[in-house]
């Protein structure tokens, strides 16, 4: 990382709403900073792209599979999106499709053991990178963001 900014508190007579704007701005960015950073060390240490990386992350949280439909709403995209992903993994042995019994338009998709094993990998390094990104944040700290942001998307996740 290069500088440390000094982050100025909101001035004094600003609106809630302006400081929770400031607090929603800084929040976009530093996640797409860190965002470009992963994609990048991801793609130059391991030939592989961020979408790939959270495909194999979803499946590797269900080891009986998932059908497409659940995996493309657990990563919040269209089945669409997901299809050209999993084709390419499937051709890379990294997982395979079986049908869903009882349902002849469905398909079930899990990592192969090689997948499992290669994601295991990769997760380990992505989670150092993680770690060294965010090794300015305290742990007490990233504890009470976290308790912050979940309670924020809890609250959203009730109005969908």
């Amino acid at each position: 990382m290069t500088r440390a900014t000094k982050i100025e508190p909101a001035p004094a007579g600003v609106a809630a709403s302006k400081a929770r704007l400031r607090l929603w701005l800084r929040i976009l960015g530093v996640s797409r900073l860190i965002e470009t950073e992963l994609r990048e060390r991801l793609r130059a240490g391991f030939h592989t792209t961020l979408p790939r990386f959270d495909v194999l992350a979803a499946l590797s949280r269900s080891r009986e599979g998932l059908k497409m439909s659940e995996l493309s709403g657990v990563l919040r995209v269209s089945n669409g999106n997901v299809t050209g992903i999993i084709d390419r993994l499937v051709a890379d042995g990294l997982v395979v499709r079986a049908p869903v019994e009882g349902d002849r338009r469905a398909m079930l998709v899990r990592l192969t053991t090689r997948g499992a094993d290669d994601f295991a990998r990769l997760a380990a390094v992505h989670e150092s990178w993680v770690d060294e990104l965010l090794d300015s944040v305290p742990v007490a700290e990233a504890d009470q963001l976290i308790a912050k942001l979940q309670a924020v998307r809890e609250r959203l996740e009730r109005r969908e």
